[in-house]
């Protein structure tokens, strides 16, 4: 039986004006109660390509493998620590919906919140607030606790290696706690001059938590709310909302360097390579310096895009009623880390491209740059996607819109991302086991009337683009005849 591939499925529909052609992924979020959720695929015009059903709501945004799998960061019910962005769990799933491997991280000590990052080795970097007593922060530094859990939220990474369908090993971590500087006494360890060392965290800049935050009481201190990764360097970005910051590490160490001070390609350890948005935060620079407000979603523009290595994330407060796309062209050398002068803040003095139109969002948001030099810009709070170009023409645009749903980011990729890894099927064979039989029939059937399980290529026996009756009736027909 002749094979074919599933893009040929989806080379189908009009251009939007000079869109860029590809499959906007998404995951609406109505809240963190029970019920049924989803993640759409859909082409440019808004057709669905595929839908995977989740039972808990998103806690960020989904991402495609290119082996056509789906990770999925979700919030789970019962959490340990909880304020904005509160996650939990992560999902992995096939194409078909099958849940492949689930791990959830909400214990005494840890709590994924936003964000989750795959790797190419197929690990993945999770973001997780790490519980830190009073006692703990008071004995590096802190001089304040300002909620009234008396506990303080630092930041942590996880790579996490999938084992099995439940399990994980953790094969490297990084801790903000191993890489503070505090200026109060020289009694107290990590003691030193802030200014003098812009790769170290000031425990003492911002409040921690809240008495009244979303979810009630919480400690959250710098709110990590995005992580990237690059292949190229071997490092990781992250963005802070509290302190209006983003930051570089290197993930080239491993974890006994990352607590460290030295070791990896950067031979800095863990220490921030790069910062950007908020040299109040170490103490060089004013108000006039302070360029990020709230933002989300830093990642760099991927190799074969305008812009490639510049970072790109969205300014959720570029004014008090605005929100901003940012590029900046980072000061990177040949070395891998990156150029700073003394007694200066870390450059540029500004973005190389912003874009803001009448878009504004307080919840995440996102912005992605594409091969064709598109953006794709989210709107969270109005679960608005839109594709704007390098001058600002808007060539794209879905509103899902509907009550109280937002969209906290999405992602466009190329009609030929899933290209030669995505598994070939066979028409008739809808759970991909090799075999047609009665359970493929079956599954037809309850595609055909709405039972369950979300429309397959592998399901349209007959090829003719759509799931119904003739497609299980002419496989039971070829069933009875083989």
């Amino acid at each position: 039986m002749k094979k074919i591939t599933i893009l040929f499925y989806y080379i189908t529909g009009l251009l939007f004006g000079n869109a860029f052609h590809g499959m906007t992924l998404f995951s609406p979020s109505q809240g963190s109660g029970g019920g049924t959720f989803y993640s759409y695929l859909i082409d440019n015009d808004l057709n669905e390509i595929n839908v995977w059903s989740h039972t808990r709501g998103s806690a960020s945004m989904p991402y495609l493998l290119s082996d056509s799998t789906l990770i999925y960061p979700y919030r789970v019910q019962n959490v340990s620590m909880n304020s904005g962005g509160v996650g939990g769990g992560i999902s992995k799933y096939s194409w078909s919906g099958d849940l492949l491997w689930n791990y959830e991280i909400a214990n005494n000590t840890y709590q994924h919140h936003h964000d989750v990052e795959p790797l190419p080795n197929g690990n993945i970097l999770v973001l997780v607030w790490e519980r830190k007593t009073a006692s703990e922060a008071f004995a590096v530094g802190r001089q304040s606790i300002d909620n009234s859990l008396n506990e303080m939220w630092a930041e942590a990474i996880l790579e996490l290696e999938p084992v099995g369908n439940d399990d994980v090993n953790i094969v490297w971590e990084w801790h903000i706690w191993d890489h503070l500087i505090q200026d109060i006494s020289p009694d107290i360890p990590n003691y030193g001059v802030v200014s003098e060392h812009p790769e170290l965290q000031d425990v003492n800049y911002g409040t921690v938590g809240s008495n009244g935050g979303p979810g009630g009481s919480n400690a959250d201190w710098k709110h990590f709310n995005a992580i990237a990764y690059n292949e190229a360097l071997d490092q990781i970005a992250l963005s802070s909302r509290f302190h209006d910051e983003i930051y570089i590490i290197d993930h080239s160490t491993t974890s006994e360097e990352a607590a460290g001070h030295t070791g990896g390609n950067s031979g800095k350890g863990g220490d921030y390579l790069y910062r950007w948005g908020n040299p109040q935060a170490y103490n060089r620079g004013d108000n006039s310096n302070h360029l990020l407000g709230d933002q989300h979603s830093v990642n760099w523009i991927p190799e074969g895009s305008p812009g490639a290595g510049n970072l790109i994330l969205f300014n959720n407060q570029y004014t008090s009623n605005t929100s901003a796309v940012y590029e900046i062209e980072t000061p990177l050398n040949e070395g891998g880390t990156y150029d700073i002068d003394e007694s200066q803040p870390f450059g540029p003095e500004e973005p190389i491209w912003i874009y803001t139109d009448n878009f504004t969002t307080q919840m995440q948001g996102g912005a992605f740059r594409m091969p064709n030099g598109n953006t794709l810009v989210t709107d969270c709070d109005d679960a608005h996607m839109f594709e704007v170009t390098n001058n600002g023409e808007v060539v794209w645009d879905y509103d899902y819109g509907g009550g109280q749903v937002m969209i906290a980011r999405a992602q466009k990729y190329s009609l030929d991302y899933l290209g030669p890894g995505f598994p070939e099927y066979v028409p008739g064979d809808v759970n991909f086991d090799g075999a047609i039989n009665i359970q493929d029939i079956l599954m037809i059937l309850d595609m055909d009337f709405g039972f369950g399980y979300d429309e397959t290529p592998a399901a349209d026996y007959n090829s003719d683009g759509l799931v119904n009756t003739s497609d299980w009736i002419t496989l039971v027909q070829y069933i009875l005849n083989n």
